[in-house]
C-alpha cells in the first residue's frame, strides 16, 4: 500500500486502491476492453461499484472473458445459466442487456471501424481533465454523459443511463476525475 495521497473513495480496501492505483483513469482505446468496462458498470446501476470489483473475475468467467462476438449470439440456455450463477450479479434485465449491448457494440463497430473511434469521438480522442480538489466537487454526470447516454440509447444498449455512462468515462480515462493531489493525477 502506498503512502501517497490519493482520492479518498478507495482508501482501506486494497482491491479498490489497486483498481485505482493501476486501472482507474488510465485511458483505454482497446475495443474489448472497452466493452469489458461497459458491460461492468451496467452491472454496477443501482450498485456500488466495489461489488461489481470484487466479482469481476466471476463475471469475465461467466462472459466467455467479455467477448462480446460470443455474448451476442448467447441462447435462452446460456442466459438460463448466467441466471443460476451465484458468482455474478443474477439480475435478469442486465443479463439480457449484455447480450443485446454485444449486438449493438458490434453494429457501432460496423459503422464507425470501432466502439472506440465511436466513443473517443466525443472527446476528440483526448481525455478531458478535470480539477476537483474533493470528491464531493466530482459530479455523478455531466452534459457529455447525457449526450452520450442518448446516443447509445438510440443505438440500441441499455443500462445505460447518464451516470452509468459518466463512471465509464471515469474509469476508461475519457475523463480524468482524480482528484488533484492523488499521486495518480499526473499519472494519467
Amino acid at each position: 500500500m502506498t503512502t501517497e495521497h490519493k482520492c479518498n473513495w478507495c482508501v482501506g480496501d486494497e482491491l479498490y486502491e489497486a483498481y485505482h492505483d493501476q486501472e482507474w483513469g488510465n485511458p483505454v482505446y482497446d475495443d474489448d476492453t472497452l466493452f469489458e468496462f461497459l458491460i461492468l458498470e451496467t452491472f454496477q446501476a443501482g450498485l456500488s461499484w466495489i461489488t461489481v470489483l470484487r466479482k469481476r473475475e466471476n463475471f469475465r468467467k461467466a462472459f466467455d472473458h467479455f467477448d462480446y462476438k460470443k455474448i451476442a449470439n448467447y441462447k435462452q440456455d446460456k442466459i438460463d445459466s448466467l441466471l443460476q450463477d451465484t458468482g455474478i450479479i443474477r439480475n435478469k434485465l442486465k443479463v439480457n442487456a449484455t447480450v443485446s449491448n454485444a449486438q449493438a457494440f458490434m453494429k457501432v463497430q460496423e459503422e464507425f471501424g470501432s466502439f472506440s473511434k465511436y466513443i473517443w469521438g466525443f472527446v476528440n480522442g483526448k481525455p478531458i481533465r478535470n480539477s476537483f480538489k474533493m470528491l464531493k466537487d466530482v459530479p455523478a454526470n455531466t452534459p457529455l454523459s447525457d449526450t452520450i447516454s442518448k446516443d447509445l440509447k438510440k443505438r440500441g444498449f441499455k443500462f445505460v443511463g447518464t451516470t452509468v455512462v459518466y463512471a465509464h468515462m471515469q474509469a476508461t480515462g475519457m475523463v480524468n476525475d482524480h482528484v488533484v493531489d492523488c499521486f495518480r493525477y499526473n499519472q494519467v
